[in-house]
């Protein structure tokens, strides 16, 4: 619901205020996508009446949310990991996105969309020969086929830091990345 109130705010305003500090092109595209989704469910509304409205924002919120065994696609994609990229034991960078591999199964449940590195890395090739792409790139994607979904979706929801870095910048100064004062 929320997000459809910032739609028409983006829509009118032209700006879209989570990214403030994003190029005026983004800002462009946003404005236009919003100006679409804001005539489509007015269109909606009108012809098809509010329910089609509830249809569309329960299908969103509820394949998302674990009520629905595809939120284990979206979960799992956005658990953190740390790079330790010159070997002295400090994480270089958190990795807010990864894929998960857990066999032919999951992938055609997910639609190919549990390749979320790969989709990422090349945002046009089609979801369906993701797959693919890793077979023949593999030295830049994890291997293995046995990432356990629920082992991933416990630890989201009971280490909250752990989904999509969201503990990025609570400790630097037990980093290296800034100094301690004095």
């Amino acid at each position: 619901f929320l997000l459809g109130i910032n739609d028409v705010v983006v829509a009118l305003t032209g700006t879209n205020y989570f990214f403030p500090n994003k190029p005026r092109e983004f800002h462009k595209e946003c404005a236009d996508y919003c100006q679409w989704a804001v005539l489509v469910r007015g269109a909606l509304w009108k012809w098809a009446g509010w329910k089609s409205l509830l249809f569309l924002y329960l299908a969103e919120i509820l394949w998302s949310i674990p009520p629905h065994p595809a939120c284990a696609m979206f979960v799992t994609n956005h658990g953190s990991a740390t790079r330790d990229e010159d070997g002295d034991g400090y994480g270089d960078g958190c990795i807010p996105s990864s894929s998960t591999y857990a066999g032919k199964w999951y992938s055609l449940f997910t639609l190919g969309t549990n390749y979320h590195c790969e989709h990422h890395d090349f945002p046009t090739i089609p979801l369906h020969r993701l797959g693919k792409l890793r077979e023949i790139a593999p030295e830049y994607y994890r291997e293995g086929e046995r990432d356990n979904v629920f082992e991933i979706m416990w630890k989201v929801f009971s280490e909250p830091e752990f989904y999509a870095c969201m503990d990025v910048g609570v400790n630097l100064k037990n980093t290296k990345i800034l100094p301690v004062a004095a």
